[in-house]
């Protein structure tokens, strides 16, 4: 294994970290073996473009993993990238073509995408039975990570507001190219050091003109709008519901449904039309967007167009006026609409409005 390389890892305050220990080394290299040689070859149209040469490679310690992949901090070319590597299962013949596809798919869908809130693709290899894609790496880590170290509550609106609209013109930008992401939740929103959110892992993403039968669809059961869980034909509109989910988490800082398994959650959600419950004190203006996001209807959600241009409204109340989120009413002169809001809705209402 004489091109296998590892590094010291330098986390955000420039000290150095521990090294790989004898056996995270020895499982990193049984991973990757199958990747290590010059010029790995990418099969398909524009391989030139996009293939990597994985002598370039240098693999550092695993800082993630999922069902079937590992992700990896580490160097190419002189860049700091996260190594995203799959690994086929010989047992399962299935399995292993889905794998392959969903590599497939996620390749082609990142090297079509340059904005400042998705992550950007470096390069990919496909040597089966392991893959791997690299992107850029964000030291920030995950958006989940992040609200997790707060205090429940605690994120400053301001902040929410700004994180909120990094999110939803990511998200603007994929639809408006046909994508749908279909598994976005604050694990897959990346932070860079600048708390600038990209959203990544487009593992289980579509083109919207390819959305086939939902039937056996692996998404997560919190975030996932009810038609999936009911699987059945679903939309962009999918994504909204998700990004409503996730604007609860950036106000409460907590897990959606975490007093339930992912099963009870996606019973509650699916057959009860259950959601999570508002904080006390909860801003009118962000629930009223967040009740519209996840409603059972998806024709009655708003598209990411309309939502960044919700945020960027109050983003520009709030700067002329910092009581904004206190004083906001979507209702204005019509107080019988707020008593038939639901009691978590309406326990949110500021003081002014309350009878």
């Amino acid at each position: 294994m004489k091109n296998f390389y590892y590094f010291k890892q330098i986390s955000n305050n420039g000290k150095p970290e521990r090294r790989l220990s004898l056996g995270e080394y020895k499982r990193a290299v049984s991973w990757s073996k199958y990747l290590v040689s010059s010029g790995a070859e990418i099969k398909g149209e524009g391989e030139e473009e996009w293939s990597a040469d994985m002598s370039q490679l240098f693999i550092g310690g695993k800082f993630a993993s999922g069902r079937h992949s590992r992700i990896y901090r580490g160097i190419y070319k002189q860049r700091d990238v996260a190594i995203k590597m799959i690994s086929q299962p010989e047992e399962d013949a299935n399995l292993a073509a889905m794998l392959e596809k969903q590599f497939s798919s996620e390749v082609a869908i990142l090297f079509r995408l340059q904005h400042p809130n998705i992550i950007t693709f470096v390069a990919a290899c496909k040597k089966p039975p392991v893959f791997c894609i690299m992107t850029e790496y964000l030291a920030g880590g995950s958006l989940r990570k992040y609200l997790h170290q707060q205090e429940p509550h605690s994120v400053p609106l301001d902040l929410v507001l700004k994180l909120a609209l990094d999110i939803s013109r990511g998200m603007q930008f994929l639809h408006s190219q046909g994508i749908l992401h279909r598994d976005l939740k604050s694990e897959n929103l990346l932070l860079g050091e600048d708390m600038c959110v990209k959203v990544a892992d487009f593992g289980i993403s579509c083109l919207e003109s390819q959305v086939g039968n939902p039937k056996g669809f692996t998404g997560t059961y919190r975030w996932m709008a009810p038609e999936m869980i009911k699987e059945k034909h679903h939309t962009k509109k999918v994504d909204v519901y998700s990004f409503g989910i996730v604007l609860w988490e950036l106000l409460t800082a907590l897990t959606p449904f975490e007093n339930m398994t992912s099963e009870q959650a996606a019973f509650a959600v699916s057959h009860k039309n259950a959601r999570p419950p508002f904080p006390s004190g909860c801003p009118l203006a962000f629930s009223h967007l967040i009740n519209r996001c996840w409603s059972s209807n998806p024709d009655k959600r708003p598209h990411f167009d309309e939502i960044v241009s919700v945020l960027k409204s109050y983003s520009q109340s709030l700067e002329l006026d910092p009581e904004f989120f206190s004083s906001y009413n979507p209702f204005p002169g019509n107080y019988t609409i707020l008593r038939c809001l639901p009691r978590c809705i309406a326990g949110c209402r500021p003081a002014s409005l309350k009878a």
